[in-house]
């Protein structure tokens, strides 16, 4: 019947809180877009500073509007947990640096050795009664984590170095599972993406104490993306959309963002959605996945 045909639809969506997917968060109206004629439709230049955005569809025809479907999509937000962030990185809202102790302008090369005869971090049996002392990273763990936990579906956040970068570490780990000194993917509980361009210039994937170099030029930008229900980990090169890796894993516990700066400093975007190219490395994963098989 002409009359119950759809012949368009209208979509609204407004940013949320947590704990009331329908009250509009920081007095947020509806945003409307019209006359829709397909089933599918992307919203761009979007900027999450709540935890949901809520969007609801209503179809039309000749004779009235019809049902209105209502779902809110996770936008994943996360800070660094500075109190256990490494001493000699400076974390200040979104930003990551590394600002060495001591005199300005040594040789790090240099700073490593003395480290290993005479270090100025406090060991273990000398640290303060500061439970945040005790739990920073430190020795050559340059390392901080977010603060808060992933524990199951799908989550996308981006880094970008800043100028002056000569090594960075990103990827995701098992709070528990990383102690003082360890660094990013030298255990079973870390998976993380490595660049540097100090001495010489690579990018590699490191987990369980196994790198694998990867032959594409440093990204300016990264995305990452985790699954945590179906064990996907992947990271992006965004400015020329290339899947630089993906790691196929097991997750049994929650799942943190991790981060290794040393010499420069990264920016970190959270309360971003799963962008839509994502759909293509997803479907290219899974296939290649299956050809293993």
């Amino acid at each position: 019947d002409p009359e119950e045909r759809v012949e368009h639809y209208e979509v609204e969506y407004r940013k949320t809180n947590h704990s009331n997917s329908l009250a509009a968060a920081g007095g947020a109206c509806w945003e409307k877009i019209h006359d829709i004629r397909d089933t599918h439709v992307t919203v761009s230049g979007l900027k999450f500073d709540s935890d949901f955005v809520v969007v609801r569809v209503r179809a039309r025809n000749k004779s009235a509007a019809r049902g209105v479907s209502i779902f809110s999509s996770l936008a994943f937000s996360f800070g660094f947990e500075a109190l256990t962030a490494h001493a000699e990185l400076k974390v200040q809202g979104d930003t990551v640096t590394w600002e060495p102790q001591g005199i300005k302008g040594h040789d790090p090369r240099l700073r490593g050795k003395e480290n290993k005869s005479r270090s100025g971090t406090p060991s273990p049996s000398k640290s303060s009664g500061n439970r945040a002392g005790r739990e920073r990273f430190t020795g050559e763990s340059y390392t901080v984590l977010g603060d808060q936990e992933m524990t199951g579906g799908c989550h996308y956040w981006e880094l970008c170095p800043l100028l002056d970068w000569k090594s960075f570490s990103v990827g995701v780990a098992y709070r528990a599972s990383l102690g003082r000194f360890d660094q990013l993917g030298k255990n079973g509980g870390s998976w993380c993406l490595h660049a540097s361009q100090w001495l010489q210039t690579s990018l590699s994937v490191k987990h369980n104490n196994r790198a694998k170099a990867l032959d594409w030029p440093l990204p300016q930008r990264i995305g990452i993306y985790c699954d945590c229900s179906n064990g996907d980990l992947m990271f992006i090169d965004v400015d020329r959309l290339r899947l630089l890796h993906a790691f196929k894993a097991k997750f049994n516990q929650p799942l943190v963002p991790a981060f290794t700066v040393w010499c420069g400093g990264i920016t970190v975007s959270t309360g971003l959605q799963v962008p839509t190219f994502m759909g293509s490395f997803l479907s290219t994963s899974r296939s290649l996945s299956n050809l293993a098989q």
